[in-house]
């Protein structure tokens, strides 16, 4: 019994083939936005490069973003699970290392900081506004959606 459960995984954890099919699809998004084409369900994407904080080793991850009226993009950590995605504790455990890509365009050094009070709360009014769906995931979620503004270093 006790080997029976030292192979189960943590509640709300992804399985091996859920894992797969994640990565398979973060990589043709990827293939996309370099070709240029960067929007998936009517929402404009970009490629967050970050280091992963436990091997070091660059994460790339097509994200949504929202614009912020100050030459930046908004990005939220939703992830659809009960815990922030990894690409938001990759970012917050190296923020001087992300970067981030447009369609067709090079990589972009950028500085991550994320949204408290009423920033956060001016930017979620933004960001629900141009994708109800976002805000409807999180009326769902026990856990507060970050939002994170990357910046052009």
């Amino acid at each position: 019994m006790a080997q029976q459960q030292a192979g189960r995984r943590a509640p709300g954890t992804p399985g091996a083939f859920s894992r797969w099919m994640q990565r398979t699809m973060n990589a043709r998004m990827n293939r996309k936005v370099r070709r240029g084409r960067g929007t998936f369900m009517g929402m404009d994407v970009l490629i967050l490069t970050t280091v992963g904080r436990r091997s070091g080793q660059p994460r790339e991850t097509p994200l949504a973003w929202f614009a912020d009226g100050t030459g930046g993009w908004l990005v939220i950590g939703s992830g659809g699970g009960s815990r922030h995605p990894d690409w938001y504790g990759n970012l917050m455990a190296h923020p001087g290392r992300a970067s981030v890509e447009l369609p067709a365009r090079g990589a972009v050094p950028v500085t991550p900081h994320r949204l408290d009070g009423a920033d956060r709360e001016r930017a979620w009014q933004r960001i629900a506004a141009a994708a109800p769906r976002i805000a409807k995931y999180q009326s769902r979620s026990a856990r507060e959606y970050p939002i994170v503004r990357l910046t052009p270093r």
